[in-house]
């Protein structure tokens, strides 16, 4: 093979039986009496050292012609070949590789005593499998799959580095280590009993009741685990990690389900015990809300490749410079360009609406749910013909229920929506309950399914391709958001609804679904209304701003819509956040709080830039 380039199997996706193994038989090696394609079962010294079904294909890397011929790429009719060119920077063997035709990384991050370290980049890239190296959860096979792994050799290739105190300290059993998972809607399923029963397991330095204060959980401790919203799981997950004592913390997303305010909240109670130089632990954060790594993390790996291919971790950067690189798509000092196109914000707040035609005059509406219970009041507004709405507010306070006011999913008590309008609406859960396949279902929603104006608006910026052959069931989170998006923005409606479309998604496909979201609505004259946390979602995205305000779980009101100014400051000004816009790229950034910037914001009433 080339040799900079890397062969990869997707065993989930190779069908022997369904196909006449077209990629051996169209392979250029092949064809000239070589084995680079052949079938698993016959091509190891040791079959039981290569995994997956002896029908399954191999490719040996050694033979194998690179990226330049891809014909095997083309002629697999269920997309499980990818031969993908590797940096040249990349001179060293992979730091972990799964296996035979797997995936491989290079790099590991770095963590600092007394530091925040953050990490950004795409899922399926390899972070996970850097913080399990690092939690000594796996020992890097520094790319030799098929023999035992040793901690020597690891500390050998690393020796003369950064991180090679850290390793040593791994190696040697003097590194203790906390973890919050990534997905806390798994925590009900390994955990059967009451809030307070799990979080008192994990008390080893006695402040969890000051941490139950803060993440507001108290009202929640003693109903089961089973029964509390993603929101709360995601505070008890974190909760349950920071009261632990240890000396490494690995904190994998900690801001789905959270509103703004509360993803304030953890990043300064992480940043506390970052900053206790007394203990000088080691923070390591996995984050995809730019605007909180940016506020959180002492210094940042940005992790880049092809996902479920190869990921490479790069060496610590400012966090500003590594953030900007990112969007950017060009890292400088790995002369890597990332993506083919910059990601830019508007320069100047607040966009310009252009009052048209409206779609929609709703008038005052009122919603209650019980006499004790949660209830939602909405001024009158309008909604204008071809406007993205952007809607703000914490979580719990009636954002979903306007949705589905809207939406038609239940009815006002007060005031009446009787507009004669086609609403499609993406919920804020999704349940995707049917056994079919991915193509099936949006092929179901709509007949323009297919059609190359619809795989460049929809498909391709929604990643759609590769999973159009799963099964709705078998969907990861962010996998089951895009194709809950795609459906979405594919019925032909008046009025588009989508409740919290970032969750789930990585950095790199919610910048890519808002430009699907944005790009739709302008090509169509479309409208929509768009509930999210993610400011630089909403700022990407939104022409004016709903802004909701009350008492979260007990009343809700929602102001008239109003220009991005004054809804931002309004939202911002009851948060006591300030941002500003990053010089080099204009996208939004939270100042520290109490710092210079700040508080000049603050005495000039400007929360939301400064003009």
């Amino acid at each position: 093979m080339a040799d900079d380039s890397i062969a990869v199997v997707d065993l989930d996706r190779c069908q022997p039986d369904r196909c006449n193994y077209e990629c051996a038989n169209y392979c250029p090696p092949n064809r000239n009496g070589e084995e680079c394609i052949t079938k698993r079962g016959e091509s190891a010294d040791d079959e039981e050292t290569i995994e997956g079904d002896p029908d399954q294909i191999r490719i040996s890397e050694e033979l194998c012609l690179g990226e330049s011929c891809g014909i095997c790429v083309d002629k697999c009719p269920f997309d499980a070949i990818e031969i993908i060119n590797l940096p040249q920077e990349l001179d060293d063997e992979p730091t972990h590789r799964y296996g035979d035709n797997a995936f491989a990384l290079y790099g590991l991050p770095v963590p600092s005593p007394g530091n925040v370290t953050g990490i950004l980049g795409p899922n399926g890239i390899g972070k996970s499998t850097a913080v399990k190296a690092l939690a000594d959860e796996i020992v890097p096979n520094l790319g030799n799959y098929d023999s035992e792994p040793d901690w020597d050799a690891v500390l050998e290739r690393f020796r003369g580095s950064e991180l090679q105190g850290f390793l040593t300290d791994l190696i040697d059993g003097e590194i203790t280590v906390a973890r919050k998972p990534q997905y806390v809607d798994q925590i009900p399923k390994q955990f059967d009993g009451k809030t307070r029963e799990l979080l008192e397991q994990t008390d080893e330095r006695g402040e969890l009741d000051a941490l139950v204060e803060r993440l507001s959980i108290a009202p929640i401790m003693d109903q089961p685990i089973d029964s509390i919203s993603g929101g709360e799981l995601q505070r008890v997950a974190i909760a349950a990690t920071l009261a632990r004592d240890a000396e490494f913390y690995f904190l994998d997303e900690i801001t789905p389900y959270l509103d703004i305010g509360q993803r304030m909240v953890v990043a300064r109670l992480i940043r506390e015990l970052a900053d206790d130089e007394e203990t000088d632990r080691s923070m390591l954060v996995v984050e995809h809300d730019l605007a909180i790594l940016d506020l959180l993390a002492d210094t940042l790996h940005v992790a880049y490749g092809e996902p479920g291919v190869f990921g490479v971790i790069t060496p610590p950067k400012s966090v500003r410079n590594g953030i900007n690189e990112y969007l950017e798509g060009y890292l400088t000092n790995e002369n890597m360009r990332v993506r083919p196109n910059e990601i830019t914000f508007e320069e100047h707040a607040p966009r310009q609406t252009t009052r048209g035609t409206s779609l929609l005059d709703y008038p005052a509406l009122s919603k209650s749910y019980g006499d004790d219970e949660f209830s939602l009041e909405v001024e009158p507004g309008t909604i204008y013909e071809g406007e993205v709405l952007g809607v703000v507010g914490p979580n719990g306070i009636g954002k979903s229920t306007l949705a589905k006011l809207f939406a038609g999913s239940i009815d006002p008590d007060e005031g009446a929506l009787d507009f004669d309008l086609d609403i499609a609406y993406k919920p804020q859960y999704i349940e995707i309950d049917q056994p079919m396949r991915v193509d099936s279902f949006l092929s179901s929603i709509t007949d323009e399914f297919g059609s190359s104006y619809w795989d460049t608006e929809i498909a391709q910026p929604l990643q759609l391709n590769p999973i159009m052959e799963q099964q709705l069931t078998e969907l990861s989170g962010g996998e089951r958001q895009r194709v809950a998006i795609a459906a979405c923005l594919s019925e032909p409606a008046d009025l588009y609804v989508l409740d919290e479309p970032s969750a789930h998604l990585d950095v790199e496909q919610r910048v890519q679904a808002t430009s699907a979201i944005r790009r739709y609505a302008e090509n169509h004259d479309a409208t929509a209304l768009v509930i999210d946390h993610d400011i630089y979602m909403i700022d990407l995205l939104a022409d004016r701003l709903l802004v909701f305000d009350g008492e979260p779980a007990d009343h809700g009101h929602a102001a008239v819509p109003q220009e991005m100014r004054a809804g931002m400051n309004d939202f911002l000004a009851d948060l006591d956040i300030t941002f500003r816009r990053d010089e080099g790229t204009g996208r939004p950034r939270i100042n520290k709080p109490g710092s210079q910037k700040d508080s000049q914001q603050k005495r000039d009433g400007e929360y939301y830039y400064a003009p």
